[in-house]
């Protein structure tokens, strides 16, 4: 460690919560810092009257010439510049000047922040990196920032401002920067020494720079960070304030919440603090273990929450869809939270499917849950997983996020049964959706028309109706913007293996074993679908889903007493 003393100064700009201001000012100056107070003009004259008395009694505070400040503009430029002016005519034995803000809070003492300068004498710490660098800035002009106008306000005049800059795109005007400076870009709470510093408020061309910069968007996050570069022989690109900011660009701030957080970080200051956050203002600044006087900060952790935070405000909780990301299709963290798995025509061979299932698989098994009369709901049920109602009308207003809350709330797998007879909004939905298993037997509603004794006029309105409803289904199915797990088998194929392909789904869904031939659920007679099919031919209708069915094969059975539905 470095014998040289170390004296820190530091340049607070404050502009509302003075009572805090003054306590933090406080704070600095019993720490042995000297501190140059930057009040906005804009601030209520009793309260900055209240903020100078509160703090008379400390000599090592002073108060700089007040400028009404903007953000985005030159004057907190100005208003950083006299202050750090003031502080190094009033102090001269201050070694290194620390800028930071009302809200910043110091989170280690100061004379650990002396220790640690003072094993890095001559190193400036502020984040400077080139315009070229897009990584730094978010959501903003980078390169432009240097070479276009900005008269006028971005949050006043926002629609003048983003006219004026497409104005002199389209003009293609560009501003000459001028010679030798280099824009860099970087935080605006720096930690510069004073030989630094005073370099860049007395260089000889300041003039020419000051005129330049008056015309830069958001200048305090390059001024310093571009005449540092020009003036520094020994530049630590990162600052010793933790400021973070989200993917909109703005700073995050901390809450009471963050006191464990902020603790590990070890971190010298901290911003933005919430005003409310009195357990943080009460427990910092915090001396570290013994033998930590000088220790690096680790802001690793903080990085590294905050990105996750960042990430999950940015896509989201997969299925969950956000207000704020809502009306933006195929812009969500994954359409469902969880894999499901639909059953198409299984039902239509087997009566007793649904029981069958639920007994061989951890999954909630309902039926038709998109069935026209209603949602049926696992056991029939009036209220399903979520507090979801089987009302059909609350359906409907929104099925996309019906089926999204329905997996997202429910512990366990939901499965359910689908059908041509069923409402079809959700087909691409379903089809796009990575967490779907979709298992299609084609053709199976013919089962139940092959079982229902209606007028065979009636009988082959609906097939029509039924057929072209499927046929549009698994063109969706077959798309080359499919995403889901699709398994499709035409009725014939289905009804000549039924065991094996039952066996294979129950192994792909929960890695059950094949069942026995014995155990599988009683299914429909098939015998005179041939005929059937023949006779819909005949009518003037060429089925196209239930694959190869001998024409000659037994006449259909007699109408079951079971009574099938088979209006679409």
């Amino acid at each position: 460690m470095s014998g040289a003393p170390v004296r820190l100064g530091v340049v607070m700009l404050c502009h509302e919560e003075l009572p805090i201001a003054a306590r933090l000012a406080r704070v600095w100056a019993l720490g042995g810092a000297a501190v140059s107070v930057h009040v906005d003009a804009k601030a209520a004259p009793a309260e900055v009257g209240a903020m100078r008395a509160s703090l008379a009694d400390l000599p090592q505070v002073v108060f700089s010439p007040r400028h009404p400040c903007e953000w985005g503009s030159f004057s907190l430029v100005r208003a950083t510049q006299d202050a750090a002016g003031l502080l190094l005519d009033r102090f001269g034995d201050v070694t290194h000047v620390m800028a930071v803000s009302g809200s910043c809070l110091p989170l280690r003492p100061v004379q650990e922040l002396c220790a640690y300068l003072a094993r890095h004498p001559t190193r400036d710490f502020i984040e400077s990196v080139t315009a070229q660098d897009d990584g730094w800035t978010v959501g903003g002009l980078s390169e432009e920032r240097f070479t276009l106008r900005f008269p006028f306000s971005f949050r006043r005049q926002r629609k003048l401002f983003d006219r004026y800059v497409a104005l002199q795109r389209r003009l293609k005007f560009s501003r000459r920067i001028p010679q030798g400076l280099v824009p860099h870009l970087g935080s605006q709470w720096w930690c510069l020494t004073r030989r630094t510093l005073a370099a860049i408020l007395s260089d000889p061309r300041r003039a020419e720079f000051d005129r330049y910069f008056r015309r830069v968007w958001i200048p305090d996050e390059s001024y310093f960070q571009t005449l540092a570069r020009r003036h520094s022989t020994n530049i630590e690109s990162r600052s010793l304030t933790l400021a973070k900011f989200d993917n909109q660009g703005k700073p995050y701030i901390f809450y009471d919440d963050h006191l464990e957080l902020l603790q590990q970080s070890r971190c010298f200051v901290a911003r933005k603090i919430w005003r409310g956050a009195a357990r943080l203002h009460a427990s910092f600044p915090q001396p570290g273990p013994a033998g930590t006087l000088a220790a690096e900060p680790r802001p690793e952790r903080v990085d590294r929450v905050i990105g996750q935070a960042v990430a999950r405000r940015r896509l989201g909780r997969p299925g969950l869809y956000m207000q704020s990301r809502y009306p933006l299709k195929d812009r969500e963290n994954g359409k469902t939270a969880a894999p499901y798995a639909l059953f198409q025509g299984f039902t239509d061979l087997f009566p007793g499917f649904e029981t069958w299932l639920a007994g061989r698989i951890g999954a909630d098994v309902h039926g038709h849950i998109f069935a026209r009369h209603g949602v049926e709901f696992a056991g029939r049920q009036p209220i399903g997983p979520g507090a979801l109602p089987d009302s059909p009308a609350l359906r409907d207003l929104d099925p996309r996020g019906f089926l999204a809350n329905l997996i997202r709330s429910a512990p366990q797998m939901q499965v359910w049964q689908f059908s041509p007879r069923d409402r079809q909004e959700m087909n691409w939905f379903l089809a796009t959706d990575p967490n779907a298993r979709l298992f299609v037997i084609t053709g199976a509603w013919a089962v139940p028309l092959l079982h229902s004794g209606m007028p065979f006029d009636d009988v082959r309105r609906v097939a029509a109706i039924l057929q072209r409803t499927e046929l549009a289904q698994i063109e969706v199915l077959n798309s080359v913007w499919r995403k889901a797990q699709v398994q499709i088998w035409d009725l014939a194929d289905f009804c000549a293996r039924p065991a094996a392909v039952l066996g294979a789904i129950l192994h792909r869904l929960g890695d059950q074993p094949e069942p026995p031939a014995d155990d599988l659920p009683p299914m429909r007679d098939v015998a005179g679908m041939g005929r059937f099919l023949q006779r819909l031919r005949n009518a003037g209708l060429r089925p196209q889903l239930m694959g190869h069915f001998p024409a000659t094969d037994a006449d259909p059975p007699a109408p079951s007493v079971l009574q099938e539905r088979t209006a679409p």
